[in-house]
């Protein structure tokens, strides 16, 4: 009896190792098993939502509140029309200025009075320079995918991107001070573009 018990339990024990061994094969041969299907699933993105959402977002990034920030040179760009900063300050190597030219010099921790006067913030800066994160004259595909890129963006994976839609200076666009036009949308439609274009799969636009 001990033995029949014993022969049973082995045989059971074999069937289920036969029958993890059969599934572990399946899996890895065949891409489409359910169970990878519903993996997929899970992490399924929806590019046309993506790339719709990136379009509204790119309307703000090219307009002046943040394409001034974002220039090709070392100088930032000034005014609704984004001309070269008229005190031709440089970007230095951390974006904050050089020698006694420094930005926060003349960019105060908040608005100054005034109309056309410098607008505010503690940390006000440009990207550093190994890192420039260039917006003007990029395409939608071009900025879109540079955004994603850790080794373009500040080495900001998806979660910091999003965290980034709150950034001061990102918020700093919407309260430029007098004078000056605000982006194409509210940072409350901005926010909600931005993150339905991460959230789908942050796909980047044909052009």
């Amino acid at each position: 009896m001990a033995t029949f018990i014993k022969n049973k339990t082995v045989s059971v024990i074999f069937l289920s190792l036969a029958s993890m061994v059969a599934l572990g094969w399946t899996l890895k041969q065949d891409d489409e098993t359910n169970y990878i299907k519903l993996d997929k699933a899970a992490l399924k993105k929806d590019s046309i939502a993506s790339v719709m959402a990136f379009k509204n977002v790119y309307k703000v990034l090219m307009s002046p509140r943040c394409v001034n920030c974002h220039p090709k040179g070392d100088v930032p760009l000034q005014g609704d029309d984004s001309h070269l900063h008229v005190m031709a300050p440089k970007r230095g190597l951390d974006g904050k200025g050089v020698y006694a030219m420094k930005c926060t010099n003349c960019h105060q921790p908040t608005n100054s009075p005034g109309k056309n006067v410098p607008p505010g913030n503690s940390v006000w800066h440009l990207p550093p320079a190994d890192m420039k994160m260039v917006f003007e004259g990029r395409t939608a595909h071009e900025l879109a995918k540079q955004l994603v890129d850790p080794a373009q963006n500040g080495n900001k994976n998806i979660k910091k991107l999003k965290e980034h839609a709150d950034d001061s200076l990102v918020l700093a666009g919407w309260n430029p001070g007098e004078g000056r036009t605000l982006p194409p949308m509210s940072h409350a439609e901005f926010k909600k573009e931005w993150l339905k274009w991460l959230n789908n799969g942050a796909y980047a636009p044909a052009k």
